[in-house]
């Protein structure tokens, strides 16, 4: 049957009942759940991250020309995009740590099978299982996360904690690619790591689900996921040409597979996702949010470092320090933010933390051109707090905007669109900065008052939408 999300009124009650009521085996381990998702998805960002500063040397390895870096940064996220909202509704229905260990085992192999690619195309297939990897392990943590975590004030602190723990990721990846000086030993310690927490997982998680009957969603996954595919591509490959046929191909194929989907989903008995969602301001907050923090925020910050590298000359350490001032105050600031709650509504505080990315960019203006690191650090902070911002409010407001039954699919849609917003947001932002003729540095200033833009956009958006009936 068709998931109807809580009312108002009622939702606390409703959540609280739901999550009992998923649980078919032990009492959860509170602790050790929370530790083991938080450590599991800091590794799997790591892997996001990582080559963002080692995008020089893994190219110059690789052989891979300028035109085709992109992928090198695209495919985890092609994969994610392709597979959160998926392995969110597998994990609901047949078990949030078996999604969970399998991810995390994957994610494991996989990384270490990027460590032995010899071109371009070998990497970019061990990212994008990488990402189809990280799917599974990210949507389902929030699912252990709200089972283990059933009262509201436990499920804000657990939330808040897992959010910060995406930023550290973030901000431990490059320091740690930086850190090991051979790129592909990164790729073999991130790969060994992600194999420990999969062995431990099986022994510290308690299995929870909310089996709804019924067959698989086979239709919504073999149309959801292609269509997803195809718009990555076409963005990738647009930032070369947008008029070029094969980008109208798979812009096409997207719209048609979408369409699909739309049609399927109205029509099957357990869909992948309730559409009926889309009618409540939560869910669309939560989903405007992930689309705009991966157009506005992880696009302009993913290729920021490798533009510090070539414009300004800076070494991948110095570079991974610059970028750890905003990821680490970021972490900081998600830890701490559990305190706005009562006091602050979610949705203001997702138009607060856009609009201080806002500010913290358009202060960065101007800094490659004087040459200067210390002018980025004003804006680094200030970006850094709304980064954390955004990081506490997202997986809450995921998590919140659904049934608590539901919630690996409400994480895996809010991280769906994150991720496509982030292959959209790097594309652009590359495309942008490369585009100028008075050269790279002024090119980059475009790139980020494209991104202020953009946040302020998402900011009015979120303050403005409306419950539908």
């Amino acid at each position: 049957m068709t998931v109807t999300p809580a009312t108002p009124a009622t939702a606390p009650q409703a959540q609280d009942a739901a999550a009992r009521a998923a649980a078919p085996g032990s009492p959860p381990r509170p602790g050790a759940t929370l530790a083991l998702t938080s450590v599991a998805t800091t590794v799997a960002l790591m892997t996001y991250t990582a080559p963002i500063v080692t995008l020089p040397a893994t190219a110059a390895a690789l052989h891979t020309p300028l035109s085709a870096q992109a992928w090198l940064l695209n495919g985890t996220p092609l994969g994610l995009a392709a597979l959160l909202l998926v392995a969110g509704s597998l994990a609901d229905d047949y078990g949030r740590r078996r999604v969970f260990v399998w991810g995390t085992l994957a994610l494991g192999i996989t990384t270490a099978l990027g460590a032995l690619a010899t071109d371009t195309w070998q990497f970019t297939l061990a990212r994008i299982a990488q990402g189809a990897a990280g799917a599974a392990l990210l949507a389902s943590s929030l699912g252990l996360i709200v089972h283990a975590f059933p009262t509201p004030a436990g499920r804000l602190r657990a939330t808040g904690v897992w959010g910060a723990f995406v930023t550290g990721g973030i901000a431990v990846g490059p320091l740690l690619a930086a850190g090991i000086p051979n790129w592909r030993a990164v790729y073999g310690v991130l790969g060994a790591a992600a194999l420990i927490i999969a062995l431990l997982g099986t022994r510290a998680l308690t299995e929870s689900r909310s089996a709804r009957g019924g067959r698989p969603d086979y239709a919504g996954a073999a149309t959801f996921g292609p269509a997803l595919v195809s718009l990555v591509a076409a963005l990738t490959l647009g930032r070369d040409g947008w008029l070029r046929t094969p980008v109208w191909l798979l812009l096409g194929a997207t719209v048609v597979l979408l369409a699909a989907f739309v049609l399927v989903e109205r029509r099957t008995a357990a869909p992948m996702i309730d559409l009926s969602l889309l009618r409540h301001r939560g869910f669309l907050a939560s989903s405007v949010g992930g689309l705009f923090t991966g157009l506005s925020v992880i696009g302009l910050f993913s290729f920021l470092p490798a533009v510090l590298q070539r414009v300004l000359g800076m070494s991948a350490m110095d570079t991974a320090l610059l970028t750890l001032l905003w990821a680490g105050l970021a972490f900081v600031v998600a830890l701490q933010a559990r305190r706005l709650a009562g006091r602050v509504p979610t949705r203001v505080q997702l138009a607060l933390a856009f609009a201080l990315h806002a500010v913290g960019v358009i202060t960065m203006l101007g800094a490659l051109d004087a040459g200067s690191t210390a002018r980025f650090v004003p804006g680094m902070m200030i970006a850094g707090v709304g980064s954390g911002l955004l990081n506490a409010a997202l997986p809450l407001l995921a998590v919140e905007s659904v049934p608590a039954a539901r919630a690996a699919m409400g994480s895996g849609a809010q991280q769906t669109l994150r991720y496509i917003g982030s292959c959209a947001g790097v594309s652009l932002t590359i495309a942008v900065a490369t585009s100028s003729n008075d050269g790279p540095a002024h090119g980059t200033d475009i790139a980020m008052v494209v991104s202020a833009v953009l946040a302020l956009v998402a900011a009015v958006a979120v303050l403005g939408l409306r419950e539908r009936g």
